[in-house]
C-alpha cells in the first residue's frame, strides 16, 4: 500500500501543536508498516530527521502553503496531481485540510473548529477560507479523526458529521517532560526566576489563550497573597498580540512577569518541572497537551472549566472559569497556600496521564486507514 502523508508542518526546531502530532503519529506508523510505503509531502525544504526509515519517500511540493490562495493551490491543485502521479492508495492529512479535487480515499485530522467559536479571533482572509472549505473537508473525507470527545461532538453539532463517521484519538506528552531532583529546580528557578518559585504558561500568544486575564488574576494574586511569586510564559507571540503587550506593561506586577519566547525542547521540559503549578487557563482547546506534560512532570495543574480541557484533566486538576478573573486569581491562591492540594493533584495526574499515549493514538489512525 502506498500512503502519502500531509507533512507540512514537520518544522525543524519549531514543531508545535500539530506539527508535533504530526510527528509522533506519522514517525509511528512508519515503523510498524514497513511493507508499506510513505509519502512525505512537504511544501518547503525539509529536515532529514522527518525521514524515519526507509519505506518514507520525502517530496517537496510547491507553492510553501501558509495562506488562504497558497493553501488552495496546494491543496486543489499540487496536491491531487502528486497523489495520482505518484499513485497513492490512501491520503492521510494531518491538520484540518484535504483536497476536494482528489478521488483518493482520505482520512482527515481535524484538532479543533476553534474558529466557529472564535471568528473574530482569526484573520479576516483566514476565517472566509475556513468558513468555505472546513465544511467541505469534513464531508469529503472517508473519515474523520480528531483528539477528543468534546471536538468529535462539536464538528458533529456544527457541521451535521454523522458520529459514526469521527474517530477519536489523542494526544501525548514527550517523554522528556520527567520530574527533577530539588537541586535542579533550584537552578532552574535561580536562572529564570531569581531565585523564587513561579507560576508557569506555555503555548503560542494569541487571544483564545486568555493571557490578558492570566496577568490580571495573577496581578490579583499577588495582591491578596504579597507572595513573591513570579509568572513565566513560555512561546511565541502569535497573533493579535498588541492588548497582551498592553496588559503586560500596565500590570502593577511586571516585574514579577517574564516572558520567555520560544524555549528549545530542551529547556522546556526543565521549565515545566521546576514550577510551582501550571497555568494553562485558555479559553478553548481541541486537547490541551501541557496538562499532560505538566502531570509526567509532576507538577500541579490549574485549568479551564471549559471545551475540551475537563475531559483532558479529568479530577486530576483544579478547574476555572477562565472568564473570571477572581476565580482564577483563587485557584492560584489555593494552589500557593495548600502543600495538601499540589501534592493530591500530582498523585492524580500522575495516574491520569497513563490515559494517553502516542500509540493510542496510532492504533486509532490504523483504524482509519485500514492498515493491517
Amino acid at each position: 500500500m502506498r500512503i502519502a502523508v500531509n507533512t507540512r508542518l514537520l518544522l525543524t526546531g519549531r514543531l508545535e501543536g500539530i506539527g508535533r502530532f504530526t510527528h509522533e503519529v506519522a514517525r509511528r506508523l512508519v515503523e510498524r508498516h514497513p511493507q508499506h510505503e510513505f509519502l512525505f509531502l512537504f511544501d518547503r525544504p525539509y529536515g532529514d530527521e522527518f525521514v524515519y526509515a526507509d519505506n518514507v519517500k520525502p517530496i517537496v511540493l510547491p507553492p510553501p502553503a501558509r495562506r488562504g490562495w497558497l493553501w488552495y493551490l496546494w491543496f486543489e491543485w499540487t496536491i491531487p496531481a502528486a497523489l495520482k502521479w505518484y499513485k497513492a492508495d490512501a491520503f492521510l492529512s494531518m491538520d484540518g485540510y484535504c483536497s476536494l479535487r482528489s478521488k483518493v480515499p482520505t482520512v482527515m485530522v481535524s484538532h479543533d473548529i476553534a474558529h466557529v467559536h472564535y471568528p473574530d479571533q482569526v484573520p479576516a482572509w483566514a476565517l472566509r477560507y475556513y468558513d468555505k472549505y472546513v465544511p467541505r473537508y469534513l464531508s469529503r473525507a472517508e473519515k474523520v479523526v480528531t483528539v477528543s470527545e468534546f471536538c468529535r461532538q462539536d464538528i458533529h453539532q456544527h457541521y451535521q458529521i454523522p458520529l459514526e463517521k469521527i474517530a477519536v484519538a489523542c494526544n501525548a506528552p514527550s517523554p522528556t517532560f520527567q520530574p527533577l531532583l530539588a537541586s535542579e529546580k533550584e537552578k532552574v528557578k535561580e536562572t529564570y526566576a531569581e531565585g523564587e518559585d513561579y507560576f508557569f504558561y506555555l503555548g503560542a500568544l494569541h487571544p483564545r489563550k486568555n493571557i490578558v486575564r492570566l496577568l490580571e488574576a495573577f496581578a490579583l494574586f499577588k495582591q491578596q497573597t504579597s507572595s513573591p511569586l513570579k509568572l513565566l510564559i513560555a512561546g511565541r507571540f502569535a497573533w493579535q498580540t498588541s492588548e497582551i503587550k498592553a496588559a503586560y506593561e500596565n500590570s502593577p506586577v511586571k516585574k514579577d512577569i517574564q516572558f520567555l519566547g520560544y524555549v528549545s525542547d530542551e529547556e522546556l521540559p526543565r521549565l515545566v518541572a521546576s514550577a510551582l503549578a501550571l497555568t494553562y487557563i485558555s479559553l478553548f482547546e481541541g486537547f490541551g497537551v501541557p496538562l499532560l506534560e505538566a502531570m509526567q512532570a509532576q507538577v500541579p495543574v490549574l485549568t479551564s472549566s471549559v471545551s475540551s480541557l475537563p475531559e483532558v484533566a479529568g479530577d486530576a486538576a483544579l478547574l476555572v472559569d477562565p472568564t473570571d478573573v477572581s476565580a482564577m486569581a483563587e485557584g492560584m491562591k489555593r494552589l500557593y497556600e495548600s502543600e495538601d492540594l499540589r501534592n493530591t493533584l500530582i498523585e492524580k495526574g500522575q495516574q491520569r496521564v497513563q490515559l494517553y499515549s502516542w500509540d493510542r493514538a496510532v492504533v486509532v489512525i490504523e483504524s482509519a486507514l485500514r492498515l493491517r
